[in-house]
């Protein structure tokens, strides 16, 4: 039985699946093993776990430094939407591809893979392709806007430019994201910030976050990375965002549960890691409808974009994927292992 915040749900295949990969402690990277997490909530959060006292001291340096930089509150005006939550949706990109497939016009299979394979026909995809059990990013929702654009200005679509993206913003504002990219300099913006007490209390009742866009506290710092992807949150500005190292959720989706996930298993010896910095600068694992020119890290299996990064869709349908796993990559490259940081303790 695994609990998901106030709901339990019986084992299935890919409870079962995840179960296998969460006990962290038979995967071993150079830096050390994967410790379990205590809180249900946050009990699928694969997080590495450095000492020394050197680490801690520019964790709390950093911090003190972000929270410097930004106001302590902000209040919406009138007429202003509120800024955003202190964790946004989690909502996978599996997920938005069978909704954007249909909006758009191209398709109307209902299935992930699918429609991620006629959006990447199209050239509708991210930076580094679909993955599907990847969560719809900021920087994700603005090379698909990008891509697109660039598509229906081609007319490839049933709809122009325009009408297209009105769509696109649309379905962003339906699934609780709606974000649009940001150009220009907006280094004049002050990004806002709940007060810290409403952080604190969030991350105390309901643990670390997969994805925030404010600064998490000091304790949790050293479980983040940040990406520099700028963006608008319904007219509020973020210079980047905060995501986990590593994380392997339950969330779900129309009554059933599925992983939001960077971890992808192939066999029971190996795992990919999908690196969130290494992804925004287009140098991650490919994923289905990547263009063929890319710096992207090789996995060594035939059609990995299906059978690795997309294994838990096929083994709900009774196939077994092919290949192994091997780690992802550490900040920005493509390094076996899980990346050198550290983990909460």
């Amino acid at each position: 039985m695994i609990q998901y915040g106030h709901k339990e749900f019986t084992a299935t295949a890919e409870i079962n699946e995840l179960r296998e990969l969460d006990i962290g402690k038979n995967i071993r990277f150079p830096q050390g093993t994967f410790p379990q997490n205590g809180k249900s909530e946050t009990m699928f959060a694969l997080n590495y776990h450095l000492e020394g006292a050197t680490m801690k001291f520019f964790r709390y340096l950093f911090v003190g430094l972000s929270l410097f930089l930004t106001p302590v509150t902000l209040h919406a005006q009138p007429g202003q939407a509120n800024p955003p939550p202190v964790a946004p949706p989690l909502v996978r990109e599996g997920d938005l591809a069978i909704r954007l497939e249909s909006v758009l016009g191209v398709g109307n299979s209902g299935d992930e893979v699918e429609a991620e394979t006629t959006l990447g026909n199209l050239g509708i995809t991210p930076r580094n392709g679909w993955i599907a059990d990847y969560p719809a990013t900021p920087d994700i929702i603005a090379e698909l806007q990008k891509s697109l654009g660039n598509v229906a200005k081609s007319g490839k679509l049933p709809v122009n430019k325009e009408e297209a993206l009105k769509n696109f913003n649309n379905l962003s504002a339906e699934i609780n994201l709606p974000i649009t990219p940001s150009t220009g300099d907006q280094a004049q913006i002050q990004p806002p910030s709940p007060d810290s007490t409403v952080i604190n209390d969030y991350y105390n009742d309901q643990g670390p976050p997969v994805v925030t866009y404010y600064a998490p506290p000091p304790d949790y710092f050293d479980l983040y990375v940040w990406v520099p992807c700028s963006f608008f949150y319904s007219g509020f500005w973020f210079p980047g965002y905060y995501i986990l190292h590593d994380f392997h959720r339950v969330v779900v989706v129309r009554g059933t549960p599925v992983f939001v996930s960077n971890h992808f298993r192939a066999d029971a010896q190996r795992v990919f890691r999908i690196d969130p910095v290494a992804r925004f600068n287009g140098m991650a694992y490919a994923g289905i409808g990547a263009p063929r020119r890319g710096r992207f890290l090789s996995t060594g299996i035939p059609r990995s974009d299906r059978t690795v990064f997309h294994s838990s869709h096929y083994m709900r349908r009774g196939n077994v994927p092919g290949g192994g796993i091997h780690g992802g990559g550490s900040h920005g490259g493509g390094s076996q292992g899980g990346g050198s940081h550290g983990g909460h303790r």
